[in-house]
């Protein structure tokens, strides 16, 4: 397969270039003579770290400038944190392969030990700036008093020390990439925190005619990750839900049966819809969208419009 040089787009983190050094040694390896490089681009999202996510504008702000550059010709292939990358695409660009899932669920790095989320202080300081996030830690524990946290994997370590934070809630699949799985000090099931849209899994974006791209990336394609992100991303898309309203969603293969759960719920956690199904995998995408007509029967709606209307609250 001929391909003098493939580009790779990815943002400047330490964790989106170990995923970005990722993809390129699987490639390298199921390629041999691959020449490769890395081209690190700096987002909105990564430009601005003074401000909730919801009020500049959720969704998109970790994408949107590697994607112009993959339509400008400039890169080959971006590398995304699936969970970043809004349901609708730009024209002439596609998802080329989503990668095996990594650990999908949250988790706390904490200052003292705890056994369960009820084993936190009373009252306790919990750094988070997602909205999904928060809304359930409140809906567990109304007492906790959370506080705005942005940044990398590394300044939220280093902010939690810092404002002496009691505990800070990370993906756990970003801490044991970058070999922090020790800093995990309570995973949160997805009984307790259902994870974001896709957590976990790695989407390569690439321009839909490029043929010889898609193959180099053919391999690395999990169906079954695949599979699951389809559905979960359906409800998202029903839903028109970002990082500014607190949605999440979670699928899994078990015993050949494709298992969906979706949640929505107000900011403060006093009102949280939750619902699942299963179905087969042909009906992924199917799935996401019976499962967000089931909460917005439920009442999801009203929830999302006030939301929307005042996307300022936090």
């Amino acid at each position: 397969m001929q391909h003098a040089l493939l580009r790779i787009g990815t943002r400047a983190s330490r964790l989106a270039l170990w995923q970005a050094q990722w993809v390129q040694n699987r490639l390298q390896r199921l390629w041999p003579g691959l020449n490769v490089e890395q081209v690190a681009i700096q987002t909105t999202g990564d430009r601005i770290l003074d401000t909730p996510l919801a009020k500049i504008g959720g969704k998109g702000l970790f994408v949107k400038e590697i994607e112009e550059a993959l339509l400008a010709g400039s890169i080959d292939l971006a590398v995304h944190s699936m969970k970043d990358v809004p349901t609708c695409l730009p024209s002439g660009l596609e998802i080329g392969c989503i990668t095996e899932r990594a650990d999908p669920r949250d988790c706390l790095v904490l200052a003292a030990p705890a056994g369960s989320l009820a084993d936190l202080p009373r009252n306790a300081r919990v750094g988070t700036s997602s909205l999904r996030r928060r809304a359930q830690l409140l809906h567990h524990r109304p007492d906790l008093r959370i506080s705005d946290l942005r940044g990398n994997v590394d300044t939220r370590l280093r902010k939690m020390a810092e404002q002496q934070l009691d505990a800070i809630v990370l993906a756990a699949a970003g801490l044991q990439r970058l070999d922090y799985g020790n800093r995990i000090g309570l995973y949160l099931q997805p009984e307790v925190c259902l994870p974001a849209i896709a957590q976990g899994a790695l989407g390569l974006e690439v321009r839909c005619e490029d043929e010889d791209t898609a193959k180099l990336l053919a391999p690395l394609h999990h169906a079954a990750t695949a599979t699951a992100v389809t559905a979960e991303r359906a409800f998202l898309a029903r839903l028109e839900g970002g990082c500014q309203v607190p949605v999440a969603g979670y699928a899994q293969l078990l015993e050949g049966r494709l298992l969906l759960s979706g949640l929505v719920a107000d900011l403060d956690g006093s009102v949280l819809l939750r619902d699942s199904l299963d179905g087969t995998c042909d009906q992924a995408a199917h799935m996401g969208t019976v499962l967000a007509n089931r909460l917005l029967k439920q009442g999801a709606g009203t929830i999302l419009k006030k939301l929307y209307l005042q996307p300022e609250s936090h």
